[in-house]
């Protein structure tokens, strides 16, 4: 959609072209009210630091939406069809994937989600890294990681979503 179109949605249309971006509510509502953005670079870095400091709940309810990295999420959703282009880059067969595979189960186990990463443009191996470091944080530290690659991910959709 065109910023122009977006910028003259009716605010119900223009919440749900947002809403794979980021389904955070607070996130997609204060973008929504914000418009009409006078250009693509105004909407970007307004969405980039729209609902700061996002709550366990939001952050959980979004990662409702995104699947292990390295498994090809099923279905014909939006989100589904996003994670499988920004995953399309990663290898999903041998040792790397098989390291992901064991490092999603510790992160799970350790911090109760899925772990969250900007997988496009990385390789396998940035992303085990990414995991293996991540491991060493507490939940405390690694709550705003996850936040900050949410909003990465966001940027991402709505730069494919919206243009200028």
């Amino acid at each position: 959609m065109r910023l122009v179109d977006f910028n003259a949605a009716p605010a119900t249309d223009a919440a749900e072209l947002l809403r794979p971006c980021l389904d955070i509510p607070r996130w997609i509502d204060e973008i929504v009210r914000a418009r009409p953005f006078e250009s693509f670079s105004a909407l970007t870095s307004f969405a980039a630091a729209a609902a700061p400091d996002l709550s366990v709940d939001e952050l959980d309810g979004a990662l409702a939406h995104h699947p292990r990295i390295g498994e090809r999420p099923a279905g014909d959703s939006t989100e589904a069809g996003l994670s499988r282009q920004e995953q399309s880059g990663v290898d999903g067969s041998g040792d790397t994937a098989d390291r992901i595979a064991a490092g999603n189960r510790a992160y799970e186990q350790k911090f109760g989600r899925v772990f969250l990463i900007r997988a496009a443009g990385r390789s396998a191996q940035d992303i085990l890294t990414n995991l293996q470091k991540r491991l060493g944080h507490t939940p405390d530290e690694e709550l705003p990681v996850i936040a900050g690659q949410l909003r990465e991910i966001a940027l991402l959709r709505l730069k494919g979503t919206v243009t200028p």
